[in-house]
């Protein structure tokens, strides 16, 4: 762990005097983690960095959650890396999975002051000129025409998987994103991929949005039309409206199908484009599930 005054390592003995009594004074974000996950440590280094900019804006409390599973127990963490923030002792926001820089500087802004002057990034110097629309089919011939030239360019195979999705062709989507190296798991585009996939395989043979809507109507505790039906608004033009179909089911039957729809608003925040929107549910899912 980083040896930043901003940074410390937190059990349960200390959780009340240190998060909770502690950020009635100062925000505390609180990181579940854990030595073996994979995205705890791409998550763990950036949350430190972020710490230190702050200088004291905030303070990073480290929870290792097999040596406290007690306190992972009462906050119900299910899967890690799960972050949560508290302020004048009370959790106000989290989310689940390591998300990227630029995320997670716009979740602390939300919340912490001052934040940080943040500039942003210079556009490369040889940015591509806006291309025309091609097809799916088109895009992969090209791309794969690409790689062929520079197999060594990881970032093209991530185009190809992108291209993929976009194509229906899901399975090798998948395949192609498993297969990408370790330095772009966590690339912006990966997560958000990731999250398009997951939404987009959900509706492969599932019933149209009419046809979903008389199943709740008939019984408002068809979980997997709700489930189904969000899915269907998210992808659609009416995010909001999906959003709340898994909060819906995250209120009433948080263990669906293994916390399916806390996975689904997860999956959601990463392809709805509205960070005003995102932000809200965001909230609205920290206060239903701490």
């Amino acid at each position: 762990m980083s040896p930043s005054p901003h940074v410390f390592d937190v059990t349960q003995d200390t959780f009340e005097t240190e998060v909770i009594q502690a950020s009635m004074q100062t925000p505390v974000l609180i990181d579940f983690w854990a030595s073996w996950c994979g995205p705890c440590k791409a998550l763990g280094p950036l949350l430190e960095k972020l710490a230190g900019e702050y200088n004291g804006a905030f303070r990073l409390a480290k929870v290792d959650v097999d040596a406290n599973q007690e306190l992972a127990g009462m906050f119900g963490i299910r899967s890690i890396p799960t972050v949560a923030l508290f302020v004048e002792g009370k959790p106000v926001d989290g989310f689940a999975g390591a998300l990227p820089e630029g995320q997670l500087r716009e979740f602390l802004a939300k919340h912490v002051e001052p934040a940080p002057l943040i500039e942003a990034p210079d556009e490369p110097a040889d940015a591509p000129e806006p291309q025309t629309v091609e097809s799916a089919a088109d895009a992969i011939a090209r791309i794969r025409r690409q790689i062929d030239a520079r197999p060594d360019d990881e970032h093209l195979k991530l185009d190809l998987a992108l291209a993929r999705m976009r194509a229906g062709e899901y399975a090798a989507a998948r395949e192609t994103l498993d297969a990408l190296p370790a330095n772009l798991a966590t690339d912006e585009r990966s997560v958000r991929l990731r999250g398009q996939l997951a939404l987009a395989e959900a509706l492969d043979g599932a019933p149209d949005e009419a046809s979903l809507r008389q199943r709740i109507e008939a019984d408002s505790a068809d979980w997997e039309a709700r489930d189904l039906l969000g899915v269907r608004l998210v992808l659609g033009e009416h995010p909001a409206e999906g959003l709340d179909q898994f909060l819906h089911i995250l209120t009433h039957q948080r263990d669906w199908q293994d916390g399916k729809a806390r996975q689904r608003l997860l999956d959601a925040f990463q392809v709805i484009d509205d960070a005003r929107l995102v932000s809200d549910y965001r909230r609205r899912m920290a206060s239903v599930l701490f």
